[in-house]
């Protein structure tokens, strides 16, 4: 293999420069060249593609976003917008394809190798939803920014003694909600994995009024509701008044934290290793902090699941 590109494709996360970094970097100490492709898979159709060298991706290690910018592409999800990117592929003679991004992206590279061309997924999402990996690039990032926000809002939740509810991203997975309300001090976490009990939320905020607290910390995953939603059944069935802060896309930006820029690093740089060593249709991530690979054919077939034992610890400690 001469020629191998790199795109990054779906919603942008912390680390995925450094992931980009890794890619050029150890392609080319390899001596193979390598081109990017800017704008994720609409980039890919329209031939959006340029080689990259060593000092294209110098000082970008610890900026967030993406260098070669991302977009969602519905024309890919068919046939014949998948053949018009292998086409500008070809056209290049790029033989290999390092294709980083979440559950979307996964899919366009699964599509790319069910035709024969050779691709690697790197798991880049904050969501932590992806299978076949204990976390994702850009997940620990966004959790230290929610955190962050959580210990900001508490002091103001205790100053005016309220009860505020902070909506966070995660799709369908309740990882970030989990952790950083875990870590924050939440007294309750909603997540999409467990159903939750309005009678039983309510009995825990009347017990800590009761014995003096003076505020409370509701994180709800937006896969469950909205902070507006949950907030109005909540009024229901306390009264109690309550504030709403959603922190929205403010959780995908920002400097990647050092896990995140190591692991961006590590599976970077396995994902050309494997192209190099002729595995294509593999899907990269790391468990027990040993790096892994799956073909990402099946990886769709293995579901992420959340780490309850953390959900039933954090409903132990809110008491």
């Amino acid at each position: 293999m001469k020629r191998i590109g790199v795109l990054t494709s779906g919603g942008d996360s912390p680390g995925m420069n450094p992931a980009v970094r890794a890619v050029v970097r150890k392609a080319i100490f390899h001596n193979i060249e390598v081109f990017g492709i800017y704008g994720g898979y609409t980039g890919l159709i329209n031939g959006n593609i340029k080689q990259l060298e060593l000092g294209s991706v110098g000082d970008i290690i610890h900026r967030g976003g993406t260098m070669l910018y991302s977009a969602r592409c519905e024309e890919f999800k068919t046939k014949e917008g998948q053949q018009k990117g292998i086409e500008q592929l070809n056209k290049l003679g790029i033989e290999g394809l390092v294709v980083i991004g979440g559950d979307g992206s996964y899919r366009g590279a699964k599509a790319l190798t069910e035709q024969g061309y050779p691709c690697v997924g790197v798991p880049g999402t904050i969501d932590n939803d992806i299978a076949g990996t204990d976390y994702t690039i850009g997940f620990d990032t966004a959790l230290n920014t929610v955190i962050d926000a959580i210990d900001k809002i508490r002091d103001t939740a205790t100053s005016h003694e309220r009860t505020f509810i902070i909506e966070v991203m995660g799709r369908d997975a309740g990882d970030i909600a989990l952790w950083a309300g875990l870590a924050g001090g939440a007294e309750t976490i909603l997540i999409p994995e467990e159903n939750y009990n309005m009678e039983e939320i309510a009995a825990r905020l009347k017990s800590g009024h009761e014995r003096g607290k003076k505020h409370s910390i509701i994180v709800v995953a937006e896969g469950v509701c909205s902070a507006t939603e949950f907030a109005k059944h909540l009024k229901e069935a306390t009264n109690y008044d309550t504030r709403i802060s959603v922190l929205g896309h403010i959780q995908r930006g920002g400097s990647p934290t050092a896990f995140d820029r190591v692991l961006a690093s590590r599976l970077g740089a396995r994902a050309v290793e494997l192209l190099l060593n002729g595995k294509g249709g593999r899907a990269v991530g790391i468990e027990k902090n040993e790096l892994v690979d799956y073909d990402i054919l099946e990886i769709f077939n293995r579901k992420h699941k959340i780490d309850m034992n953390l959900f039933n610890l954090s409903k132990e400690l809110s008491i």
